[in-house]
């Protein structure tokens, strides 16, 4: 069997063989959690004033165009997630459906999407906590609290986020999943109080003109502006129900529990961002609060409130760290699947006997903690889509082609009007590609570039399939 074209069996994915398996210990408020705690983060505390920068007012209208997609990719992903669950995302799917070659491009972009992720949000968390810093005078270098592009010298807070999650995952899933489910009730808290602070000071004036820079999308000294340009930066914001997919094989009821945990959380966070997003433009001109790295905090300071920006600044100090912690977990699975496979060195798929894939979870960590201490926010979300953009793709793909091969599978959730949804989420995901910047799609071709040889020279002969069938063949 060709190598481009060899799959592993659909019963293999729904029926996994034997070997170190992860502990099934979470339930759908777990999983609730784990989405709202991936999508309602920096998107929201920080995305928004980079997205507003990019698109004026008519920035909620990158937000509905960036959720309609990822509404598609949603269904696709909960139909594949039930149907196969495994750990791996749609790294499994592509597996089972499109053939090996597409797999590994699919897993080694889901790289670059989770650990870039992590770096992301540990930059905007560093926004937020060198704020609260600042404001108590503590005697910290500012050269230690932003990277090389800010005039710093190296983001030393964003580093220390991302290795102290780290710590907090290799503890244990169930216990990592409890922590998440704490802080994401204290981040939504923070986010109603934010709402309730800001309607009374509402201007409709705020949002004239609406679309200052065009609903299209265009490159002005290397950024994408216009509403479409802004929702390929904020597609960020959405993602977070992916990551929910690669929890699969640690879920008690995955039949029901997933479907729960990747609508729910996709319906619930869009509702919580069109009125965030909404109240704080109406409080404030949408060009002032995007020059800062904390916009909602910034808006309460401009409204005479601070207590209460110190509070939300706080608040997102403390729950921030829920999206890194989320993705993390997701990458460390990502990199299991993997190198079960073969396709990665065979000893990362090694768990401890807490259930945690210590070797991944650690090595995920560290790059995250490096990219974040010297590349700026909006450089790694931009690199980010790229990669998760590639990935709902191909699930949207695989739930196609599955419909066709295997129409005789049981499918505990079928995508309503697959013929609708996946050519739309699929048309969606690739014109959002095209609005990403000329550098990130470079980069992410690079990237690829990189993994096709990495393939070829480790993953194809060190493929668990391809040595299955050598057995059969003698």
């Amino acid at each position: 069997m060709s190598f481009i074209t060899r799959r592993k069996s659909i019963e293999a994915e729904v029926r996994p063989d034997a070997g170190p398996r992860l502990k099934a210990t979470l339930s759908w408020p777990h999983l609730v959690a784990l989405g709202v705690g991936a999508i309602i983060g920096t998107g929201i505390y920080t995305l928004t004033g980079v997205a507003a920068g990019l698109a004026g007012p008519a920035v909620i209208l990158s937000f509905a165009a960036a959720g309609a997609v990822c509404a598609f990719a949603a269904l696709s992903y909960a139909e594949m997630a039930t149907l196969m669950p495994h750990a791996g995302s749609a790294y499994t799917y592509s597996y089972a459906t499109l053939g090996e070659a597409v797999a590994w491009v699919i897993g080694w972009s889901l790289i670059l999407e989770y650990t870039l992720v992590c770096s992301t949000v540990s930059v905007g968390w560093s926004a937020y906590a060198a704020g609260l810093i600042e404001q108590a005078h503590w005697a910290v270098p500012k050269a230690l609290l932003a990277g090389p592009d800010a005039g710093g010298v190296v983001n030393l807070p964003a580093v220390f986020i991302a290795l102290v999650v780290t710590g907090v995952l290799l503890i244990g899933t169930r216990e990592s999943a409890t922590v998440n489910f704490i802080l994401v009730c204290v981040k939504l808290v923070a986010l109603a109080g934010f709402v309730a602070i800001t309607l009374p000071h509402f201007d409709a004036r705020h949002f004239h003109p609406f679309a200052p820079y065009g609903y299209g999308a265009h490159e002005i000294d290397g950024k994408k502006f216009g509403v479409m340009g802004a929702a390929g930066i904020i597609f960020f914001a959405f993602y977070g129900f992916d990551a929910i997919s690669t929890a699969a094989e640690e879920t008690k009821d995955p039949r029901r529990d997933l479907t729960i945990g990747i609508i729910g959380s996709m319906v619930l966070c869009t509702a919580i961002y069109m009125v965030v997003a909404a109240c704080a433009l109406g409080a404030s001109p949408y060009d002032v609060f995007s020059k800062s790295g904390e916009p909602l905090a910034f808006v309460l300071r401009q409204l005479q409130q601070p207590l209460a920006a110190s509070l939300i600044a706080g608040a997102a100090v403390v729950a921030l760290p829920t999206v890194i912690m989320v993705f993390m977990f997701g990458q460390s699975r990502v990199f299991l699947a993997m190198a079960r496979d073969g396709l990665l060195p065979r000893r990362l798929s090694g768990v401890s006997a807490r259930g945690v894939p210590q070797a991944v979870t650690i090595l995920t960590g560290v790059i995250a903690a490096v990219i974040a201490g010297a590349m700026p926010l909006s450089d790694i979300a931009s690199l980010a889509n790229a990669g998760t953009l590639a990935a709902f793709i191909a699930t949207g793909l695989a739930v196609m082609a599955l419909r066709r091969s295997r129409p005789d599978l049981p499918r505990p959730f079928r995508t309503p009007m697959v013929w609708v949804v996946g050519p739309l989420g699929i048309a969606g995901c690739l014109y959002l590609f095209t609005t990403l910047r000329t550098i990130t799609i470079e980069f992410f071709f690079l990237w690829n570039a990189v993994g096709v040889v990495v393939y070829l020279l480790y993953g194809r002969t060190n493929s668990r399939l391809r040595a299955i069938d050598r057995a059969v063949q003698a």
